[in-house]
């Protein structure tokens, strides 16, 4: 397995996961070598949680997961960029992204144009 990208400091690259349907942004998380080597084996997107500080496939509590469908290195190969079918909604809001809070031109919040998928009260006990 060829793994071998420009990580960071802390040994982590950043992870930029949009549906492959839709192109729409889904969200971005950090990986590291092992939570790569994770996702390559089992086709399900397993990342780095820098708060809890150990790996976390997603969907583990909710039941939303990612199916890789194909994956891209940038130019400098220090960021990824993975297309996914993604299994409900991917933010943890209960929204389909985690880019779902539209700003006005002064950073000011709009209105959000979208409903969320689930609540995550009932999914996240």
């Amino acid at each position: 397995m060829n793994l071998d990208f420009k990580y960071n400091a802390d040994g982590l690259i950043p992870a930029i996961v949009q549906d492959a349907q839709t192109k729409r942004v889904l969200m971005m998380a950090w990986m590291n070598r092992e939570s790569l080597e994770k996702t390559c084996e089992s086709g399900l997107m397993t990342y780095w949680s820098r708060s809890r500080q150990k790996l976390w496939l997603k969907g583990e509590s909710s039941g939303h997961t990612q199916r890789v469908v194909r994956w891209f290195k940038d130019c400098d190969a220090d960021t990824l960029l993975f297309e996914v079918e993604q299994t409900g909604g991917a933010c943890h809001t209960g929204y389909e992204s985690c880019f779902f809070q539209p700003l006005n031109r002064d950073g000011s919040p709009a209105e959000i144009a979208e409903q969320p998928l689930f609540d995550p009260a009932k999914t996240y006990h």
